[in-house]
């Protein structure tokens, strides 16, 4: 069956298309029921089937005689390992590890915080949860802990698991300090936390609350899987809202496990035993999908990569990580590739590794450049260059060439076609369906395919408001862009105020938040601008109080460091510009999309509703003056 079949199936008859999907799942208990709606009218998938993604993802493999098959690689070049951990000495690692959570009173239903860097400590901690039935939220080792301190409270763990300290290129970050000021920040309070301690950097305990890892592990037995509800959360993830406030992504566990299992052959074309790599971090929707648990529930290999796309120790290192392990399908963001042309431009580095193993590139996280798409053309010769679209929200790909189904023509600045289970169209603020080359909001039909997220976790209004309020009857991707004459579906970027830096979406308001609190700053903007190595970066525009007399250099300065310590360094906060006005609509909202704009080279229209047009050419001498423009 090619793409258009097995496209049109999905929607014609979804129920059948997934019902077949779900049989590949080793369920304990069949699912009673495909597809249906919860008392608050969300749409569900497989009510009544029970299973658990760790018995998913490990014991089924060993129960099938593959056990030592390599499940995990640990590649660090930051600390010099490199290590093969086998599907039966991951499965017992696991169940230890369960153990010693189910002996802190962690049980089905309860939250888990996992703060950690890229260890396979950090993978055997999620499906550990997963095994007894525990929802975990991972949060990304980068982030401050204001940021984390508001996940606790959020998600309210009885334990959380973390390390001594995550590695930069060859700078060591303490994590405990973080940690510690996050949970006297937070008013929800955890039983424990049990911390890895790591040689680069080793922290001190606090008796009666802080656990030593490795000691907790010794001391453990293994615990058995719970079979949880296919509609029970596995997960929560949080993404930056407009708000500035994050929301909690839940996660199924029957819908998860059906999508990722099934796109892992159909999109990234690998199966059972292959090597598949994903250069993200943990901490991010594509390391839960796509370095944990698609690639283990599909039985291969995946690679936990604690290394970075340069320095570690060159622009060869994606090369070198492909060649040692014979990786057959990789997915890295197209910002990594950006760093890896900077440094090496003709991709010389290239050259010293045997890298014909490599059958599908993929990229996605943000937009894929037209010039980063033709270079990686050039120097990746017969290998196609996949672009694929999706978003912490779905779990797995709303639109992708599909490499395991049918590969279609590629093309520049295109994600291709929707996969398999969404409805995908263009509409206008009416509501209205657009035609090819009309650019409108980016919106999903209901109802969504298995994996996407059924609610926000503790606020089902706000799941409704922010995505489904705007277009009934439709998920608001957030997202903009057009179809063309043949169906390509075109991103072109967020039709909100999140911004996608280095791949990582954050939100404009977390970090206006921060920059208002300076007591000089009177009223702040940020908007995103464009980068040529990151995609997007955060600049700041600044009122100052009337007879503040500050230096621009010195504010900026403390500007960057307060938005290091109050979002994280992954914000990438670095320019701050004093301007005289901000230019708004008469109800005072922020033009910000005319102000990124008029920063990146593009045409922009003044709306009529401007509070007073002439701040446009004042904002304009400012921004020059500045160097900016």
């Amino acid at each position: 069956m090619g793409y258009a079949e097995e496209y049109q199936r999905s929607l014609t008859d979804p129920e059948g298309f997934w019902s077949e999907q779900a049989a590949f799942i080793p369920w304990f208990d069949a699912p009673a029921k495909v597809l249906d709606q919860d008392e608050n009218g969300a749409w569900r998938w497989f009510r009544g089937g029970k299973l658990n993604s760790c018995h998913v993802a490990l014991d089924q493999h060993v129960e099938q005689g593959r056990g030592e098959q390599t499940a995990l690689i640990y590649d660090s070049p930051a600390t010099g390992t490199v290590r093969a951990i086998s599907y039966q000495q991951l499965l017992e690692w696991t169940a230890r590890v369960a153990g010693g959570l189910s002996a802190l009173g962690v049980g089905k239903g309860d939250r888990v915080v996992i703060y950690m860097p890229m260890i396979p400590e950090t993978v055997v901690a999620m499906l550990a949860c997963a095994r007894i039935g525990a929802v975990h939220s991972v949060v990304f080792g980068g982030f401050a802990a204001p940021e984390l301190a508001a996940r606790i409270d959020d998600a309210t763990p009885k334990v959380i698991l973390s390390a001594s300290c995550g590695i930069e290129f060859d700078r060591v970050i303490p994590y405990k300090p973080l940690l510690d000021e996050a949970i006297r920040l937070a008013a929800h309070k955890p039983g424990h936390t049990v911390i890895c301690q790591r040689d680069q950097a080793r922290a001190e305990l606090q008796d009666g609350r802080d656990l030593d890892w490795h000691a907790w592990e010794a001391a453990s037995t293994a615990a058995p899987c719970v079979p949880v509800d296919a509609t029970d959360p596995l997960y929560i993830l949080y993404t930056s809202g407009t708000t500035g406030k994050p929301k909690g992504v839940v996660r199924d566990n029957g819908g998860h496990a059906v999508a990722l299992n099934y796109s892992m052959s159909a999109i990234y074309g690998v199966d059972a035993g292959d090597v598949y790599w994903a250069a993200s971090d943990v901490g991010w929707v594509v390391g839960h999908s796509y370095i944990v648990y698609g690639p283990l529930f599909k039985g291969c290999t995946t690679i936990l990569y604690e290394g970075k796309p340069v320095r570690t120790p060159d622009a060869g290192a994606f090369w070198r990580v492909i060649a040692q392990h014979r990786v057959k399908s990789f997915f890295v963001a197209p910002t990594a590739f950006r760093a890896v042309k900077k440094e090496d431009p003709d991709c010389l580095l290239q050259a010293q590794y045997d890298i014909s193993c490599l059958k599908y590139q993929f990229v996605a996280g943000e937009r894929l450049d037209p010039p980063t798409y033709h270079w990686l053309q050039a120097h990746l010769p017969g290998v196609p260059v996949i672009d694929h679209w999706w978003q912490t929200e779905t779990g797995w790909s709303i639109c992708a060439n599909m490499a395991g189904v049918e590969l279609l023509e590629t093309r520049a600045g295109s994600p291709t076609l929707p996969v398999p289970g969404y409805d995908l169209r263009i509409l206008n603020d009416a509501g209205e369906e657009l035609g090819a080359h009309e650019e409108g909001a980016i919106v999903i039909k209901e109802p969504l395919p298995p994996s996407a997220f059924p609610t926000v976790w503790g606020d089902h209004q706000r799941f409704q408001d922010s995505y489904f309020s705007q277009h009934p009857g439709f998920y608001l991707t957030g997202d903009g862009g057009y179809r063309d004459e043949d169906g390509y579906v075109y991103v072109m970027g967020r039709i909100d105020d999140v911004i996608n830096v280095a791949g990582h979406r954050l939100s404009t308001g977390q970090i206006e938040e921060v920059v208002a609190e300076h007591p000089a700053v009177a009223e702040c903007a940020v908007i995103g601008i464009a980068d040529a190595d990151k995609g997007q970066v955060p600049m700041g525009l600044m009122l100052l109080k009337d007879g503040i007399n500050v230096q621009p250099e010195a504010l900026q300065a403390e500007l960057v460091q307060m938005v290091r310590e109050g979002v994280g360094a992954i914000a990438n906060f670095k320019r701050a510009v004093i301007v005289q006005r901000l230019p708004k609509t008469r109800s005072g909202k922020i033009l910000r999309q005319v102000m990124r704009k008029m920063v990146d080279g593009e045409a922009y229209t003044v709306p009529s509703t401007i509070d007073d047009p002439a701040i446009i050419d004042e904002l304009r001498a400012t921004l020059e003056n500045a160097d900016v423009l």
